[in-house]
């Protein structure tokens, strides 16, 4: 560990109490705006929630200073319209929080009914709704304890903790979550669902009413700060599986609130005469509600990461610290908006040096699913730069699985480097052009002799394929604009654009590579993270449309291409890639393309009669293997060429082996001989000589 990341630990204390940077500052208004404190009683007066649209939306939304959990104050029990007596009412609760519990639990009946039903009762009263909830809570937790509606009417919530402790089997290391078996993963997984649940059927009314989630709030951070860890453990499950719901809604609402400003500022700057102005003021009225209700998830979330994450992922249990990281990877990802800075990102890189496997595992899988996102990357410079000695040591990890998902994520990182390099050199590319002041038909011309003077200068040279992959996104069109590309090729020495021999090779090898890229829509090896990519319906589209055309365009001029570097190995051998990327059903669509068949077989038995080098006889195989094939139907004309190409060599072969045997020929007939067995033997290699062999 270098001294840079010494320094990262040693500060973790300290940052942990330091500007967070973050998108959840609560800030207090000089009106009676109250803050985020919440009884386990009366539900305060709700507040208007319809407010004018001049409200600040330049409020600056950032975590405060002090990372401390909120306060939270008690109020009188709410007032019922009908008597209850007291024991009559702690004998409902209780038996409401075990059938709420017992539902969870068993996972028999669907969350969405549970939580629904729990609703109704709390609408009808809601001191006694929220104290089955308590109850259920704690249930989840394996205390035996009860809150009693005394204990709910006069106990802080600290005083009421410690009574739950008090009545907690501390010799017990068993409770629900920590139980094995397929019934207790059950539970949690429908516990879950049942908190993400709540928050979404309470999105449009409760989640707002500053009662029900900041009381259930202020539960969840007392509970998690206990040093029972069952309290700890669930705590922080359900605290962040709230969040994570409360991230979804955000989302949400923040798209809402940014379409209604667009269509009430579309609407303002309408004529007097075609402003519809009760239209005006719904949208108003409108914008001021959803920006009541950004707040007010706003406040919420800052409760949860204040007040239970920044104390929770640093854990002594490691399961604690590695729910934290799972759901921080989740916020990121979902609300990169709010989240993806480094006042959060810094966290995940902490918990790289976690001492537990699982911890790491986790911390590496959220990065994953950063760094899979293109849009990111940019936002991610400054972290990679940061953890990437930490990420690249993580290679030899002790666990593992955590050494291979590493692998998987420094793959990530490299294409989406190679992404922002390639953007890099596009837009450089691009201001050098504009430079010259070139005329509007000469710009991709000019780009590509950029291209290829870039590509021959820099020492790797070779990798041609990882260039056009970096270039793909932004330069795209450029790399497919075939027509100028074998313009450029097909010119004749001495013409005004021509190139020189060495920038002919390159250009038809960074040709090659984007045809390939067009073709399969796949980045080269090492680019891709393990695994065979699925393409989307719109990406498999767009692969097709690619295909077609470079197919309609190659099948007339790759003829011409062959002849005229026919002789050289190594654009000859590149340009007969090509066929291989075709949709050669394009040669029977119609007539007038069969002449171009003819003339690919002719210059492909040409090419043969030519060589004997390896690389080209091999090439020369493929494509006839490939054009053999019986799935198309001019696969007969082509045996029928390949054959008579083969029946030549073979031909020629028997001529001289008398001679071979008798060992009387000479060097010129010896190395005919071994010629003429190469190209057979690079035939058989591929199939592409079967049907020959077969009727010779």
């Amino acid at each position: 560990m270098d001294q840079s990341e010494e320094r990262d630990l040693d500060s973790l204390e300290e940052m942990d109490n330091s500007d967070l940077d973050s998108d959840f500052e609560v800030q207090q208004k000089s009106h009676k705006r109250r803050p985020l404190k919440a009884a386990l009683g009366t539900p305060p007066p709700k507040r208007p929630q319809r407010r004018t649209a001049a409200r600040s939306r330049s409020n600056p939304l950032g975590v405060s200073p002090e990372v401390t959990s909120p306060s939270f104050s008690r109020r009188n029990p709410p007032q019922v319209s009908h008597e209850a007596s007291s024991s009559q009412r702690r004998e409902r609760s209780q038996t409401s929080a075990v059938h709420l519990y017992e539902a969870v639990r068993s996972g028999k009946s669907a969350i969405m009914t549970v939580v629904d039903e729990w609703l109704d009762s709390y609408k009808m009263e809601k001191g006694a709704g929220l104290l089955e909830l308590i109850n259920f809570i704690v249930q989840c937790c394996g205390c035996k304890g009860v809150v009693t509606r005394e204990m709910f009417d006069s106990m802080q919530n600290a005083e009421i903790i410690s009574v739950l402790t008090k009545e907690f089997n501390e010799d017990s290391v068993r409770y629900p979550l920590s139980s094995p078996g397929p019934q207790w993963r059950r539970f949690r997984v429908c516990l879950c669902e049942f908190v993400r649940m709540l928050v979404r059927r309470s999105q449009n009314s409760l989640l707002y009413d500053e009662y029900l989630f900041p009381s259930l709030l202020a539960l969840l951070t007392g509970l998690s700060d206990s040093q029972v860890r069952a309290f700890r453990h669930t705590s922080t499950l359900m605290a962040m599986k709230l969040m994570t719901a409360m991230v979804e809604v955000a989302v949400v609402v923040f798209t809402q609130t940014e379409m209604t400003h667009r269509h009430y500022e579309v609407e303002r700057g309408k004529g007097v005469e075609r402003r519809a102005q009760e239209r005006l003021e719904e949208l108003q009225a409108a914008y001021a509600e959803l920006q009541e209700h950004q707040e007010e998830i706003r406040s919420l979330m800052n409760a949860v990461f204040k007040g239970v994450f920044v104390h929770r992922y640093r854990d002594r249990v490691p399961e604690i610290r590695a729910i934290c990281i799972e759901e921080l990877g989740v916020w990121l990802r979902e609300h990169s908006g709010a989240f993806l800075n480094d006042g959060y990102l810094k966290y995940l890189g902490w918990t790289l040096h976690d001492k537990q496997g699982t911890v790491r595992m986790q911390s590496v899988r959220a990065l994953q699913g950063l760094y899979r996102e293109k849009d990111f990357i940019g936002r991610l410079e400054l972290f990679t730069s940061r953890f990437k000695e930490r990420m690249l040591s993580m290679v030899l990890d002790k666990d593992g699985d955590v050494a291979v998902e590493v692998i998987r994520l420094l793959l990530l990182i490299q294409q989406g480097l190679a992404c922002a390099a390639g953007d890099f050199l596009y837009h450089k590319l691009c201001r050098e052009i504009q430079d010259m002041e070139v005329e509007n038909h000469r710009i991709t011309i000019t780009f590509l002799n950029l291209l290829i003077s870039f590509y021959l200068q820099s020492k790797f040279h070779d990798h041609g394929a990882y260039l056009v992959d970096s270039l793909w996104d932004t330069a795209g069109a450029e790399l497919r604009d075939w027509e100028t590309m074998t313009s450029l090729l097909l010119q004749e020495k001495g013409q005004d654009q021509s190139l020189k021999d060495e920038e002919e090779g390159a250009l038809i090898e960074l040709m090659m590579c984007a045809v390939r890229q067009a073709a399969e829509s796949q980045p080269p090896v090492g680019r891709a993270p393990p695994g065979k990519r699925i393409l989307r319906m719109k990406d498999r589209k767009t692969q097709a449309q690619h295909r077609r055309r470079l197919t309609s365009h190659f099948i007339l001029v790759l003829p011409q291409l062959l002849a005229k570097y026919s002789a050289d190995v190594e654009k000859v051998s590149s340009l007969l890639k090509a066929p291989l990327h075709f949709d050669l059903e394009t040669y029977s669509s119609t007539g007038r393309l069969e002449k171009y068949l003819e003339l690919l077989l002719s210059q492909l038995c040409g090419i043969v009669e030519k060589h004997t080098e390896d690389g080209v006889l091999e090439a020369c195989a493929l494509v006839a293997c490939a054009l053999c094939s019986d799935n198309y139907t001019f696969s007969a004309r082509a045996n029928l060429a390949i054959s008579q190409l083969l029946d030549g060599q073979v031909d020629r072969f028997i001529s001289q082996l008398n001679e071979l045997l008798q060992g009387v020929a000479d060097e010129d007939e010896l190395y005919s001989a071994y010629t003429t067995l190469k190209r057979i033997a690079a035939f058989s290699r591929s199939g592409g000589g079967v049907y020959a062999f077969q009727h010779t």
